[in-house]
């Protein structure tokens, strides 16, 4: 398929005519042909289409429908027949009335192209850019980013189910590529385990019965993959995608010892990063924070929170559901600093913020990371006295610390803690701490010897000051406007359907949420265009005669 790129558009005379007299205040779509002056156009996607071919529909036009696409959460049918026969659509699109527009399976065409061109982002960074233009978006200011977990658009399914549904997918990929291959090697009970889903089938409840039935099922998935790669059948066979699944997901749930397949036990099975969780999405895998577990994706939502501003989404990472908050920040602030909108505050909540990432992110960045600091876990801390690691004095150069004793320690010893962060351990001398009167207040080992554990200079120097900025009324009130983003999650989730996957796997995924994204950032800019004030947070009126009648 090929491009005729247009340099412009212009809205036909008859449709601005109708959609005038029809819309005489306007609305998001007549409003933002107006005034929008096309932040996007056919020559952004160039590179994304070849030289030759039919032509296609305007990648202009197929952007601003995806877009209110997701504004309105229409399907691919209904919002191809929203272009038929919505005015309003054909205003915003310079369409004639009599516009047929096109089929629904051109917007999945253009999603595929996207993805496949590495271009998810395209038209979520070209609005960022126009904002940039118009002066609504600036660099070095304040923002604001927290997450919410997505659900993968598959069921979730137990380790038995999920062996299972794997076989059977394999077997039916087989069916189509194979037929006569796949004849040959099936056995006759084959047809009554597979040929339904596994949630149409009615699977044991004991312990026993369950391990059974796995066991069944791992000798059968075995049995179809050593004839498959026997090396007599066709080579090609191992490159089926439901084959290479079947072969991990049985590497992950089973082991061969002397010839014979075993079902693993909980301790045995890979952590839930590389687990596969269904043979349908690859990259959906189970998490669970605080009581609520998932099988699926987390996404990451970055905003301003200037005060007087338009408040934007400027970045959005969508990730494995198992990978840390704090995994993430990094590559917010890549993302952004390649936008140039890295900000000077960046206001997030303990999870995005370690020692290791505060210097990282002041030193490559020149963001400051705002936030809640872990707690000292330590009993001196959570006790509120005896003697916590700050109050020791420390001469880094020196490489040496005394405590509060006066006493100076003995050994300054680089280690690795067990969270793989780089610590310092030091120790005091058994004699000093023996014999101190402040023993008490220092440890309570059997040893009577205390023992320090710290961060390195800089990563412990940028987490004591985090903590004493923390008291702080400035941080309080930078702080405070974090609450912000819990807003937009909402929003984004109530309104859009963020936290449900539309799409199997993560770069359909990531697509649905960038676009989602840019559909939150299109209606702030009709609201600020129109005049229309943010919300506040709501309060209800008893709240409210209540808190007079306190007053």
């Amino acid at each position: 398929m090929s491009l005729n790129p247009q340099p412009g558009y212009t809205v036909p005379a008859e449709t601005a005519k109708v959609a005038k007299a029809i819309f005489t205040k306007g609305n998001l779509c007549i409003t933002m042909a107006d005034r929008l002056d096309s932040f996007v156009s056919d020559q952004d996607f160039s590179t994304l289409f070849s030289h030759q071919g039919q032509p296609g529909v305007s990648p202009m036009r197929l952007a601003l429908v995806t877009i209110l696409q997701y504004i309105e959460g229409l399907t691919d049918r209904q919002a191809a027949d929203a272009v038929r026969s919505r005015i309003d659509w054909k205003y915003l699109l310079c369409l004639e009335l009599t516009d047929k527009g096109f089929d629904h399976t051109v917007l999945s065409e253009f999603r595929t192209r996207l993805i496949a061109q590495q271009a998810e982002g395209l038209v979520f960074d070209q609005l960022l850019s126009w904002c940039q233009q118009q002066g609504w978006l600036q660099a070095r200011g304040r923002q604001r980013t927290d997450s919410t977990h997505v659900v993968a658009t598959i069921r979730a399914v137990t380790r038995l189910e999920c062996a299972g549904e794997t076989l059977r997918a394999a077997l039916n990929a087989l069916a189509v590529v194979a037929p006569a291959w796949l004849q040959a090697q099936s056995q006759p009970e084959w047809i009554e385990r597979y040929s339904e889903r596994m949630e149409d089938y009615h699977l044991p409840t004991s312990k026993a019965a369950r391990e059974e039935q796995a066991h069944v099922y791992g000798e059968d998935g075995k049995q179809l993959l050593d004839a498959i790669f026997d090396g007599h059948s066709p080579e090609w066979l191992q490159q089926v995608p439901a084959v290479e699944t079947l072969r991990r997901v049985w590497v992950q749930q089973y082991y061969v010892c002397n010839n014979k397949i075993h079902w693993r036990t909980e301790q045995g099975i890979p952590p839930a990063t590389l687990m596969i969780s269904s043979p349908y999405d690859l990259d959906a895998h189970y998490s669970k924070k605080n009581t609520t577990s998932w099988v699926g994706y987390k996404v990451h939502l970055s905003e301003t929170c200037e005060p007087n501003s338009l408040h934007l989404i400027t970045n959005v990472e969508t990730t494995a559901a198992p990978i840390a908050d704090g995994d993430v920040t990094e590559a917010i602030h890549t993302s952004l600093a390649n936008k140039d909108l890295l900000p000077s505050k960046h206001i997030v909540d303990t999870g995005y913020l370690d020692a290791q990432l505060l210097v990282t992110a002041q030193q490559q960045h020149q963001v400051q990371l705002l936030g809640p600091t872990r707690a000292d876990l330590r009993w001196q801390s959570k006790a509120g006295k005896g003697f916590a690691a700050s109050d020791f004095k420390v001469d880094w150069q020196q490489e040496v610390a005394v405590c509060p004793e006066g006493k100076t320690s003995t050994s300054w010893t680089p280690a690795i803690d067990g969270r793989n962060n780089e610590v310092i351990k030091i120790k005091f001398a058994r004699a000093d701490c023996a014999n101190c009167p402040s023993l008490h207040l220092c440890t309570r080992t059997k040893e009577k010897r205390r023992l320090v554990t710290l961060r390195p200079e800089a990563q412990y120097k940028a987490l004591q000051a985090a903590r004493k900025q923390a008291m702080t009324d400035e941080y309080k009130a930078d702080y405070a406007r974090r609450a912000g983003i819990e807003a937009t999650l909402s929003e984004s989730i109530r309104a859009h359907g963020l936290r449900h996957a539309r799409y199997l796997g993560l770069a359909k995924t990531h697509l649905q949420h960038l676009m989602t994204a840019t559909a939150i950032n299109f209606k702030r800019i009709f609201h600020w265009l129109s005049g229309i004030p943010q919300a506040t947070t709501r309060t209800s009126q008893f709240a409210k005669l209540m808190a007079q009648s306190v007053g």
